[in-house]
């Protein structure tokens, strides 16, 4: 019988490096992939504690596991090249999918099925695994300057494609600063959210901004977004990092919990 997963891993494997001056992160990528191409292979009979043994039987119902989150940041570097040497190297331990340079540049340093290690510890609503459910997208920016143009042109057209290749929801395209909100401010406020949100890639607050019910719960209605909000500050920096990009800080104020309100009223 076929096994598409196990072909796939294969074809991965049998990538030439020819042309690829990163030689050595090549030959470790290609000796992982075949880890994990044996490991995806095994069918073997697993002793349990009740005394019992599984049995193996195959079965033709299917497929890859696929993402479900896109993650952006910025690299907080000084060019794509060093981004790109700290994701080859493995005393880091990070990595990402893609990373888009200032010049529109995009590289893949990771198949979209893999597990990147970008998110580090994180969480967004429930999920307290990101790195397993998502697509890491880095961009070449130190954290104090604008986004080129051509850089966001290029994120959107891969922001286009990866949407549509994984059925992504809008408002699963987050930022690092969002699932990470006691460590992490990436993208900068420099971000423009709003251009991702306006082509469907986020979501963005409404022009006019309702007024939040008296009895709306600010923080209730973070978490209902999917902000961890043990330390409420945090996560009211975080989410105003991305929304109200003007006032980065810790006040809720009417204007924040309108803000809030509105994000709320689109999960």
């Amino acid at each position: 019988m076929k096994r598409p997963l196990y072909y796939l891993i294969s074809a991965l494997v049998v990538t030439s490096c020819a042309s690829n001056p990163y030689r050595t992160s090549e030959k470790s990528y290609q000796k992982q992939l075949k880890i994990f191409k044996e490991n995806l292979s095994k069918k073997e009979s697993v002793p349990l504690q009740n005394g019992k043994n599984t049995e193996w039987i195959s079965t033709v119902n299917f497929n890859l596991r696929k993402p479900n989150f896109i993650i952006i940041h910025h690299t907080a570097q000084d060019s794509i090249q060093q981004t790109i040497k700290t994701f080859t190297l493995v005393k880091p331990q990070v990595s990402a999918h893609y990373v888009i340079g200032d010049d529109g540049r995009v590289v893949q340093m990771l198949n979209d099925y893999l597990r990147a290690w970008h998110g580090g510890n994180a969480t967004w609503g429930k999920n307290t695994d990101i790195n397993s459910a998502s697509i890491g997208i880095e961009l070449d920016n130190n954290g104090t300057e604008p986004f080129s143009q051509l850089q966001i042109n290029s994120l959107l057209s891969l922001l286009t494609k990866l949407k549509k290749d994984y059925n992504i929801p809008a408002q699963n395209i987050i930022a690092h600063s969002d699932i990470a909100p006691t460590r992490k401010k990436d993208p900068s406020a420099l971000f423009p959210w709003q251009v991702l949100a306006d082509k469907e890639f986020g979501i963005w607050p409404d022009l006019v901004l309702e007024t939040a019910p008296a009895d709306f719960n600010a923080e209730l209605g973070l978490r209902i977004i999917g902000y961890n909000t043990k330390n409420l500050s945090a996560a009211i920096t975080a989410f105003k990092l991305h929304y109200i990009q003007t006032e980065v800080n810790d006040v809720l104020d009417k204007k924040t919990i309108n803000t809030i309100y509105s994000i709320y009223k689109k999960q």
